[in-house]
């Protein structure tokens, strides 16, 4: 009898704990833990910006001081918020069960309405590197290569040899020819540390010339699109996304770069596993709109030599922060076409909760039957299309999936004009 009693009362300590598990379990999952957990500290928004937050039917939401207005839906088993932020200033929130239990703070940081001029128009990119890259490294004829002995690797950018400034490829072969068999000190960067070494050139038979035995590239050409000029700086912004090297993936350091007028000359469209991409004409009859003076995971940045002409919004856009991006219906601006710009529907399906300048912001969907036929969806080109939600500017397209060419990411404004103020 007692043997069976303590298995009784062991059963029971199971079934009670599972029991417990299952209401803990549940308590996490609930509509008001998850308020509580994707409900930020902080919220940025621009004067007459609206939120709208979906609390649940137990939660209540209002402003404790502040000129942030709160109205709650009329329906309170809805518990639909909407923030409207009227006059710059900073509020506070606070969030409550039925309005009587303090649950948690919200400060929400509202900026003065800021306009910019959307792109979407198709920019040439042309730029040479601070340094030449190194691509890879080879053997001489009857040498290793001297490059790969004294420690420098593929992404490695070369910056000075036997202190001379290296400013392309081409100087930098003829200073090694010149210089001879004989050791050489070489500054150099890799993952943006500056290291030193020391490389000695070797005669290669098979050319008859000293060489270090190793391949370099000091400029890059492409097509892009424009994602918008800031009038009161005369600052703009593009792509979305660092111009990297093809071969090695490595982010490259400008020298010296300018953005160029571009026509979409042929599209190739994009099918699943395999990217499309515009083909652009910017070379052959080269006008400059601007330089390039930063290249970023964000994307490229500098200032425009005069504003440009968005045919379809030529008084500009207010630009809307990340606190008010929401999913649902969009719209983006592209060029891919000789008919010019154009706007084109998308869905937003995806907002990402982003405290710091980071990529993959939000994740969007072409709905446009014209661009799914023209390109099969978002192709390379089209990246820095600026995205457009409750007509204001929220941010560029960034990258397509390539299992999905329908679908890829956004970018939030906040964090592209961050990196334009640091042009």
């Amino acid at each position: 009898m007692k043997r069976a009693s303590g298995r009784n009362a062991s059963c029971l300590r199971r079934a009670t704990g599972v029991v417990l598990a299952m209401f803990i379990a549940l308590g996490y999952f609930s509509p008001m833990q998850e308020t509580l957990r994707t409900l930020p500290d902080t919220m940025a928004l621009t004067e007459g910006q609206v939120q709208n937050l979906a609390l649940g039917p137990q939660l209540r939401l209002v402003s404790r001081g502040g000129n942030l207005a709160v109205s709650a839906s009329e329906d309170e088993t809805l518990g639909q918020v909407e923030l409207v932020s009227e006059t710059a200033g900073t509020s506070e929130l606070m969030l409550s069960l039925m309005g009587i239990l303090p649950l948690k703070k919200v400060e929400v940081q509202v900026s003065p309405e800021k306009r910019l001029i959307p792109g979407g128009s198709a920019l040439g990119v042309a730029m040479r590197t601070e340094g030449v890259l190194v691509v890879g490294t080879s053997d001489l004829s009857q040498h290793a290569s001297p490059a790969s002995l004294s420690g420098i690797k593929p992404g490695d950018v070369l910056r000075r040899v036997d202190g001379v400034d290296i400013v392309s490829a081409q100087q930098l072969t003829e200073l090694i020819a010149r210089l001879g068999e004989k050791p050489l000190p070489v500054e150099y960067q890799r993952n943006g540390t500056v290291m030193t070494t020391t490389m000695t050139p070797r005669m290669d038979a098979s050319t008859g010339t000293v060489r270090m035995g190793a391949w370099v590239r000091d400029s890059t050409a492409g097509v892009g699109t424009l994602s918008f000029y800031d009038p009161e700086t005369g600052r703009y912004a593009a792509l979305g996304h660092a111009i990297t090297d093809g071969d090695t993936g490595q982010v490259l350091t400008v020298g010296q770069g300018q953005i160029l007028k571009a026509d979409v000359v042929a599209v190739q469209k994009g099918v699943k596993g395999t990217p499309g991409e515009l083909k652009g004409s910017f070379l052959m009859d080269p006008q400059t709109l601007g330089d390039i003076r930063r290249n970023s995971t964000l994307g490229i940045y500098g200032t425009m030599q005069s504003a440009p002409v968005n045919p379809i919004y030529p008084d500009g856009l207010p630009i809307g922060l990340r606190s008010g991006v929401h999913e649902g219906p969009a719209t983006i601006l592209s060029t891919v076409d000789g008919t010019g710009m154009q706007e084109f529907t998308v869905e937003i399906t995806r907002v990402n909760t982003q405290n710091a300048p980071a990529p993959k912001s939000m994740v969007i969907k072409v709905t446009d039957p014209r661009l799914l036929e023209t390109t099969g969806g978002i192709v390379q080109g089209m990246s820095g299309s600026p995205i457009i939600q409750d007509g204001r500017i929220i941010g560029a397209v960034t990258h397509v999936f390539v299992s999905d060419p329908t679908q890829g990411y956004g970018l939030y404004v906040d964090w592209m004009l961050g990196e334009a103020g640091q042009t």
